[in-house]
């Protein structure tokens, strides 16, 4: 991997598989006079000898990154971060971070150590064992991979008899690592799920995010607003109130909220900077966790309405890491 900006000009640089999620940091980087150099991750050399360019490492790696042909950027980022941080740079997200990120076992271990509550769930290592360990769920489950994002393997079995059939088929999606996992089916109050977003460990906001489209990929990056999704779903035939926005803020969700306090004293524990957790109230009066996202994206009419967005806030805090480099160095 070549970093191409000099060396010796300090700047943030981003650690990314996904060109495409770049441009709404760009601007805000611009806007709070931060420089940022992209770092594109999974082609390239290391220089294990040489010393990392100057500033700070944001590595932005996505548990998806396997289906953007970049199969290699999960031990890339490790590998670019763990060099970094022997030669003394600042890292954001380094390699625990990615470890966590691209694994929903890791993720749910130290969600349940917290005391979270999490989904009921089995891990299965190949696919022979998964018709034997699916017998240890109760119907309807559904599927997940462990290397997940952008609902990667996530299908809904009503039965054992439908799961079996799926697991002996021609249309198994094998996982990236091998690693299936089988959960209990959650079942919402209402058709939405929160995702609470964090920057430098603090609280920034809450986002309610409609689910009643069905599916499983709830990404809120601006590469991912296609339209007619969320409320374009609606094709105004029928008579009634305008259709829910698919992402909008939930004001009533503050950084005093008991649930996000406890989110944050997790990220304090994890040693992670910036991140976003979703979770949902279920039917029987759970509030369970089930995800953390440390490449966290924001949606862009959220971030419109907003006097300082996310994406502002992350490069004003990496710019003041950035500062604090420069001074000790």
């Amino acid at each position: 991997m070549s970093a191409t900006a000099p060396r010796d000009t300090p700047a943030v640089h981003v650690l990314h598989d996904n060109p495409e999620w770049i441009p709404p940091f760009r601007r805000a980087f611009e806007a709070e006079g931060v420089p940022l150099v992209e770092w594109p991750l999974g082609a390239g050399t290391l220089d294990l000898d040489a010393e990392p360019p100057a500033g700070v490492i944001w590595s932005r790696l996505s548990a998806s990154s396997h289906t953007r042909e970049a199969p290699l950027a999960k031990d890339a980022a490790r590998s670019i971060t763990a060099w970094a941080a022997a030669w003394g740079r600042r890292v954001v997200g380094g390699q625990h971070v990615a470890d966590l990120e691209v694994s929903k076992v890791i993720q749910h271990a130290a969600l349940r150590r917290a005391g979270f509550d999490v989904p009921r769930t089995v891990a299965v290592f190949g696919r022979d064992g998964l018709i034997d360990s699916a017998k240890d769920i109760e119907a309807p489950f559904i599927t997940k991979h462990n290397q997940g994002g952008k609902g990667l393997g996530v299908r809904r079995f009503d039965d054992h008899e439908s799961f079996d059939a799926y697991v002996r088929g021609d249309d198994f999606e094998e996982a990236a690592d091998g690693i299936t996992l089988l959960q209990e089916l959650l079942v919402a109050t209402e058709p939405a799920i929160t995702r609470a977003e964090f920057v430098g460990g603090e609280f920034v906001y809450a986002v309610r995010v409609d689910t009643s489209a069905g599916g499983f990929e709830l990404c809120p990056a601006e590469a991912c607003a296609l339209p007619g999704a969320g409320a374009g779903a609606d094709d105004g035939s029928r008579a009634g109130p305008a259709p829910e926005p698919m992402f909008r803020i939930r004001p009533e969700i503050t950084d005093e909220d008991p649930l996000i306090l406890r989110y944050r004293s997790l990220l304090a524990d994890l040693g992670i900077e910036i991140a976003g957790i979703e979770y949902m109230t279920t039917v029987d009066g759970r509030t369970v966790t089930y995800d953390i996202n440390t490449n966290t994206n924001y949606n862009p009419e959220v971030e419109s309405g907003l006097e300082l967005p996310a994406a502002r806030r992350i490069a004003r805090y990496l710019g003041e890491l950035l500062r604090a480099e420069e001074q000790t160095s």
